[in-house]
């Protein structure tokens, strides 16, 4: 059994150097992406065992997708490439500092999700744990679904793993996302938030304290990611752990691949080594161009 993924696959096209906005780029070249696609790969690497829930285009773009999770071992059965459909793409700049920019070109998951929300809940069912983001959650058609999977996946008493990433450009207001991430923290295994996303959720602005929080909302392990800082955990284990040095061009993918790390490091090493790991796999990340280490 394998921890199922819902979520999105997309094709990153990033501009590798920096750059004040899109209209300054003159070449993109095409990395691997998707948040939760990103996390499912990338605990794919560690040795978990892992599956994507999500569909992209019957297209060359969407083939590329596919091919690329086959070989890093992440489960296809669930992910299909729907005829007619575009592959999304989105196309990335960062600034001086590495903070990345998007926009996003393609199909959206909903209508991926939408087609497939029927199968979902089987999947679940033959799944040892559920992740998801709220990328998830935005629209009806994918909100719909994933909160269907996420309620199956409890009453299962599977462990759901949840990431906020609030992507704020994408919501109707701030205050809908915030009400909807909310909504999702009560009985998971672990949810990992960015600094400013647990302040958001909790209205918290020391990083420990916002993790505290989320954990007496109903969360059993927070983390919250502090960046270059490192990171800290609350509620079934107290952790702070450093940053490491780095020498960043790019943060493109860096919280995913912690993510991914933790998901595959948590139970066989526990909280601190996974912790400590999935901070250095982060820092190596934010090195390079792409999303995956």
């Amino acid at each position: 059994m394998s921890i199922l993924c819902l979520g999105e696959a997309l094709v990153d096209l990033v501009c590798e150097r920096p750059v004040r906005s899109l209209t300054e780029a003159d070449a993109f070249v095409p990395h691997f992406g998707g948040a939760t696609a990103n996390v499912a790969v990338n605990a794919a690497r560690r040795g978990a065992s892992v599956s994507l829930f999500g569909g992209v285009g019957d297209d060359p773009w969407g083939h590329w997708l596919r091919s690329a999770l086959e070989r890093e071992g992440v489960g296809t059965e669930h992910f299909r490439l729907r005829p007619g459909g575009t592959t999304p793409l989105a196309f990335v700049t960062v600034d001086e500092q590495g903070e990345p920019a998007y926009a996003f070109y393609g199909d959206p998951f909903g209508a991926a999700a939408a087609e497939a929300a029927a199968d979902l809940e089987a999947a679940v069912s033959a799944a040892s744990g559920l992740l998801f983001a709220s990328n998830t959650l935005v629209g009806g058609a994918e909100r719909e679904a994933t909160l269907r999977a996420r309620e199956r996946a409890l009453a299962l008493d599977l462990d759901v793993w949840f990431d906020p990433n609030l992507r704020l450009e994408r919501w109707a207001s701030a205050d809908e996302a915030v009400e909807v991430a909310r909504a999702c923290v009560p009985g998971s295994r672990v949810v990992k938030a960015n600094r400013a996303e647990a302040e958001l959720l909790t209205g918290e602005t020391d990083p420990g304290r916002a993790a505290e929080a989320l954990a007496a909302a109903g969360a059993r392990l927070v983390v919250v990611t502090l960046g270059a800082k490192g990171a800290v955990v609350r509620g079934e284990a107290t952790a702070d752990v450093p940053g490491v040095p780095a020498r960043p061009v790019s943060t493109v993918g860096a919280g995913d691949a912690f993510f991914g790390v933790l998901l595959a490091r948590l139970e066989p090493d526990g909280p601190e080594a996974a912790l400590h790991a999935a901070v250095e796999t982060a820092a190596r990340v934010t090195e390079r161009w792409g999303a995956i280490a």
